[in-house]
């Protein structure tokens, strides 16, 4: 059977008397898109931090592909196959677009010609080469989600952690941004995303986990999660009404 790309067990992630994260347990299979859902303050961009090492867990583990990664720095989870975009796009301003992935892809080509070979077909595959010489900093916000997707993607990732790459994007942006993610899936990186975007969830995910303050409240395909009464209660009243 194999072991899931991503099995979170028991994970709290308390800051003082608050539980962040409270006794949250899932796992990622091989190949799904699962999206994390849940109202603002649920603890799902605090529960990315703890999956990717930028945070320990108070308890718990977490196991990438059968081996225990529990509080292994980012740079070692990126090495291994984990990438992940942030919420706050905050590209290295003074590089160029193309620099920018080069210095995510030299983590597995260390040299320098095979890194911007690497990065130059992520930005085909992107849709962003014919701005690889422009300032990163001259980019318009979709111009930047997709630079932070592109740089998670220079990493080669087996699993991708997607924190809202939607936000702030109009209707045509979130659907080329909802067909970048698809191709990414169609080359076999299994995905994790928060997004509250529910079009996009509904469309995307093969299973969706629902978080509200700190704690696991539904897990389910799309619709059994959107008919879930404590789910249309914490979250999706207003959203399903839209």
């Amino acid at each position: 059977m194999g072991y899931p790309v991503l099995n979170v067990q028991s994970v709290t992630m308390a800051f003082g008397g608050l539980r962040a994260v409270d006794d949250v347990s899932f796992d990622v299979k091989p190949g799904e898109i699962v999206g994390l859902i849940g109202p603002n303050g649920a603890g799902k961009t605090t529960l990315f931090n703890v999956i990717s090492g930028y945070l320990k867990p108070t308890q718990g583990r977490i196991f990438f592909h059968g081996d225990d990664i529990t509080g292994k720095p980012p740079y070692d989870l990126a090495k291994i196959g984990i990438g992940r975009t942030f919420q706050i796009v905050k590209p290295f301003a003074g590089l160029s677009v193309l620099e920018n992935v080069m210095v995510a892809a030299l983590l597995k080509h260390p040299s320098k010609k095979n890194a911007e070979a690497n990065a130059r077909a992520v930005l085909e595959f992107t849709g962003l080469l014919d701005k690889a010489h422009m300032p990163a900093s001259s980019l318009t916000l979709p111009g930047r989600k997709r630079l932070e997707i592109a740089k998670a993607l220079a990493l080669e990732p087996s699993l991708l952690l997607l924190d809202e790459v939607m936000a702030g994007l109009n209707p045509t942006e979130v659907k080329e941004t909802t067909g970048l993610i698809q191709q990414v899936w169609d080359r076999g990186v299994t995905v994790l995303l928060i997004e509250h975007n529910m079009r996009v969830i509904m469309s995307l995910s093969h299973r969706v986990i629902v978080l509200n303050y700190g704690e696991k409240i539904a897990e389910g395909s799309p619709k059994e999660v959107a008919e879930n009464p404590l789910v249309i209660k914490a979250y999706l009243g207003e959203e399903m009404a839209v």
